[in-house]
């Protein structure tokens, strides 16, 4: 698909496959309302970032910055394909990339596993993935949970979550209220679905019924479509790290874009009173997605508010430090800009 082409406006929608992103929304408001009696003087972020940042003490030069995720209905991907070393990447990585824009870098790791029955076997290939990602990231794997509960997962079901935690020197901490109008937004490609709208793909491609679509060759690729669900999440630390080993000191804003697209996670990391302009025709929609919206004949808005549509992660930088950014980063592209609030909307989405 080609972004801001019309899909069929009675097709198949996030909540037909179980999800409902406004139902989410609005026990997320009251789940805060409850959390927020919890909160000390010492959390730094306001609720409603990608990661808690917390001051450990009036004197500490170094702050943590702390987050929470699970890989999802990937799982069943997974599970279908019988192949699980590539998971422990999707959830180490996803975390990484949520304590990314507080401004940190990865301290250590703990995984939680949940299953029906101990499988050695299917628990080696895990930990296989989540090791490599830690490795890489030079992040401490510390340890974790393995749960047998028979009465709560069944067969060969499996449950994967993470939990991070990571630093940031106190003077580094990225903020909202640090962007303006007037900045740009500079787009980094994702390397597929990352670990989101998984249950809406499974609903659109039948992959419950009848795993063996998941051999078919992806159109437009040369992969087979189980080979590029399971692509593993992309970690931006790599491109994002400076040579002291923090991040980028010309980024003002990290946008995620996980579940919720870019009309959820954008909105996150910029100021109040500003929107994201973003226009949605300046990168070219990768195979995978345009094949999902054909096949679910699903509409373009619910496309972007399910999936990353091949803009994994939304930098936000003054104009004058773009150029910088799009020189060093393979497959960075000038994706939008930031411009005074006038509406409701906080993000504009242009072309769709």
């Amino acid at each position: 698909m080609n972004p801001g082409q019309g899909g069929n406006p009675a097709g198949l929608t996030y909540r037909d496959a179980g999800v409902d992103l406004d139902a989410a929304a609005s026990a997320k408001v009251r789940i805060m309302s409850l959390a927020k009696r919890t909160l000390g003087s010492n959390v730094i972020s306001e609720q409603g970032g990608f990661g808690g940042v917390i001051d450990p003490g009036a004197n500490a030069d170094t702050l943590l910055v702390s987050s929470t995720d699970s890989v999802g209905t990937k799982l069943r991907i997974a599970q279908a394909m019988n192949r699980h070393t590539t998971i422990g990447r999707d959830i180490v990585n996803h975390c990484i990339n949520d304590i990314m824009p507080a401004g940190a870098t990865p301290l250590f790791f703990l995984d939680y596993i949940g299953l029906s029955n101990f499988d050695e076997e299917l628990l080696a290939e895990i930990m296989e993935g989540l090791s490599a990602a830690c490795t890489d990231a030079g992040c401490a794997l510390l340890g974790g949970e393995t749960a047998t509960l028979p009465g709560i997962y069944h067969d060969d079901d499996y449950d994967l979550v993470g939990f991070i935690v990571g630093t940031v020197k106190r003077d580094r901490v990225i903020r909202p209220e640090s962007t303006v109008a007037g900045d740009v937004i500079v787009g980094l490609p994702s390397s597929g679905l990352h670990t989101n709208g998984y249950s809406l793909v499974r609903k659109v491609f039948g992959i419950d019924d009848d795993a063996s679509v998941l051999k078919d060759i992806l159109p437009g690729d040369t992969r087979t479509l189980g080979d590029a669900l399971l692509e593993p999440h992309r970690s931006y630390l790599p491109v994002m790290k400076d040579a002291d080993g923090g991040i980028l000191r010309e980024v003002k804003g990290l946008g995620h874009n996980t579940g919720g697209g870019i009309f959820k996670n954008v909105p996150r990391v910029i100021a109040k009173g500003l929107a994201a302009e973003i226009d949605v025709r300046s990168w070219k929609t990768p195979p995978l997605f345009a094949h999902i919206q054909r096949t679910g004949g699903i509409d373009d808005l619910e496309m972007f508010r399910v999936f990353n549509m091949g803009l994994g992660m939304a930098v936000v930088v003054a104009e004058s430090d773009a150029d910088k950014l799009l020189g060093s980063v393979e497959g960075a592209w000038m994706a939008g800009r930031l411009v005074p609030q006038t509406g409701n909307e906080r993000v504009i989405a242009k072309g769709l």
